[in-house]
């Protein structure tokens, strides 16, 4: 008898009843949405904040295992402790020696080119990255304080820290200019070569003098990972997080967090005020229905099970057709607009459909409320 009485008042009623599914819809839809969005973003902005550099750098103490650079083992150890979290990551190692070019000093970097590459993706490199014995890539200023261009040779000369400045190798080493690099930073006034090519410059091989790491790491992680490998004190290494790559992102996270918050709020306000609205003008409509059920002896706890649970179908079948239309929106937004696949979680749509019932149960609190204080006898009265 129930949900018999539950059936006819929703057939009886059904342009009221739609437009309360409508209401559940458009907020389970505009909610699924949103989460999917929420998921989507920070892990986007985290990928391409990695792309303009380390958030994470570790380099030698020279002391102990590092008196001679990181050594590939100890960066290999490095690397696996970064790892080890969870947290996805890059990196790229850098042996700096200083040099000489026409009687001037200049910092050489020996590096992995397409380790450097992957990991700085913001850098603007103009023809090639070096990738044989005496190639040379130079950041701008360089190239404009030289007057050279891509195609020509230059001479460095090797120097020795624990030299008085003069130069090893009087007779230089010729190396071909293959690309210049310009970042608006300190790299411009740098010169990169491979690894390879500074071991036979400088007629030594040593460690690595610093691991740059760009990892999806943030926050308290990014942090916990710093204090972890500091712990590690016969490491003989030094971590510091990149301030102004890892504020960015926590902060772009944030934002977007705040926001989700503050629209969601709004989404459910409407979304209440849509369902109590409609359950309010249901209630009018079926006061000489409740007035007689009142008289024929029905509680008012009754009446309002049944207005609470007429409700609830109405956000379970509106958050179900919002949930359907929002896997459809949040597909077309996030790979047209964030070029990303969309992977469906059945945690998120359940939520939205028991969020969608839960506001339209509570929606009708209002409305229920006033149908317990119908008086028969003033209804019936006036019929």
């Amino acid at each position: 008898m129930f949900w018999t009485m539950i059936r006819g008042a929703v057939i009886r009623r059904r342009s009221r009843a739609a437009m309360a599914i409508i209401a559940s819809l458009v907020g389970a839809a505009t909610l699924f949405v949103l989460i999917m969005v929420c998921l989507v973003v920070p892990a986007q902005m985290t990928e391409e904040m990695r792309a303009y550099g380390a958030n994470l750098v570790v380099t030698s103490n020279q002391t102990g295992v590092t008196e001679n650079g990181i050594q590939k083992d100890m960066v290999e150890h490095t690397t696996e402790m970064m790892t080890a979290t969870g947290f996805s990551q890059t990196h790229a190692t850098y042996r700096y020696e200083t040099v000489r070019v026409n009687s001037a000093s200049y910092q050489m970097a020996g590096i992995d080119s397409s380790e450097v590459k992957s990991m700085n993706q913001f850098w603007d490199v103009t023809g090639q990255w070096p990738t044989k014995t005496n190639q040379v890539l130079i950041g701008t200023d360089v190239a404009e304080r030289l007057s050279v261009k891509i195609g020509q040779s230059i001479t460095v000369g090797y120097v020795d820290d624990n030299s008085t400045g003069t130069i090893l190798d009087t007779d230089g080493t010729r190396m071909q200019i293959v690309g210049t690099v310009s970042t608006g930073g300190n790299e411009d006034s740098m010169l990169y070569v491979t690894t390879d090519t500074l071991n036979k410059l400088t007629g030594k091989e040593r460690g690595v003098d610093a691991i740059e790491y760009s990892s999806q790491a943030t926050g308290d992680d990014l942090t916990k990972l710093v204090n972890n490998i500091n712990d590690m004190r016969s490491m003989n290494v030094t971590a510091q997080a990149v301030s102004k790559i890892s504020t960015a992102n926590a902060s772009i996270i944030t934002m977007l967090t705040t926001l989700f918050w503050i629209i969601s709020i709004v989404i459910v306000a409407l979304t209440l005020v849509g369902v109590s609205t409609t359950m309010t003008s249901i209630v009018s409509q079926r006061r000489n229905e409740i007035g007689l059920r009142k008289a024929l002896g029905a509680s008012n706890r009754s009446i309002a099970v049944e207005f609470y649970v007429e409700s609830a179908l109405y956000g379970v079948v509106g958050g179900i057709l919002g949930v359907l239309a929002g896997v459809g929106v949040s597909e077309i937004l996030i790979t047209t607009v964030f070029d990303r696949a969309v992977e469906l979680n059945v945690w998120i749509m359940l939520v939205c459909v028991a969020a969608a019932s839960l506001i339209a149960v509570v929606a009708s609190i209002i409305p229920v409320h006033k149908a317990s204080q119908i008086n028969p006898a003033v209804v019936l009265r006036e019929e």
